[in-house]
């Protein structure tokens, strides 16, 4: 990370998106410098309000920014009530924001492939508004939530490189499944085609 990095806090969303524009242009992106970033960006409804499009009936994605071909920046929103199932990231950094609400994450370890057993709940982490979580494969699957049936959730995701599949799991067996990922809506527009990975309970 340079000085001038340091220095940088985007006064808005546009300002946060051209800066990630010109941070994964470059060869090798600082993860720490994309989780300080995030972080700095103070959320503001007039910036994101367009793209937070709520189903009744599950979480949805709502791509704001296809970065380049080298991420993705999604608006998810979360009813109250609504969560993913326990997933895997295809290999993907990615980073969680938190722009309105509150939301509940659990982490678990990788099952084995062979036989079935009850996946292992390793922390649950609370995040708040403007916090930021991180996670990868290496450090393990999650399962994000908004455990508030009074209040729902807005969250600002990021993943890098982007991916339209990943892995689901039961948390009773471990039995994984892939599923396709897409979104709910595009730059503020419904798509006409919609399917999340869905919570397993």
């Amino acid at each position: 990370m340079n000085g001038k990095d340091s220095k940088i806090v985007p006064e808005d969303l546009d300002a946060l998106i051209t800066e990630l524009h010109r941070v994964f242009s470059e060869d090798c992106v600082n993860v720490e410098y994309v989780h300080a970033l995030m972080t700095s960006y103070k959320s503001n409804p007039d910036d994101w309000r367009k793209f937070a499009k709520f189903d009744p009936h599950r979480y949805t994605r709502n791509l704001v920014n296809s970065g380049n071909g080298k991420f993705n920046l999604i608006v998810l929103c979360w009813g109250e009530g609504q969560g993913s199932s326990i997933h895997s990231h295809s290999d993907s950094h990615c980073f969680m924001k938190i722009l309105d609400g509150e939301l509940q994450e659990s982490m678990f370890e990788w099952p084995d492939k062979e036989g079935e057993k009850e996946m292992t709940n390793t922390q649950i982490n609370t995040y708040k508004k403007d916090e930021v979580a991180y996670i990868n494969d290496s450090l393990g699957l999650h399962r994000v939530e908004n455990v508030s049936h009074t209040n729902s959730a807005i969250s600002l995701h990021l993943y890098s490189p982007p991916f339209d599949l990943c892995e689901c799991f039961d948390q009773r067996t471990g039995h994984r499944s892939q599923s396709k990922v897409t979104f709910w809506s595009i730059n503020g527009e419904k798509n006409t085609f919609q399917k999340v990975c869905k919570s397993l309970r």
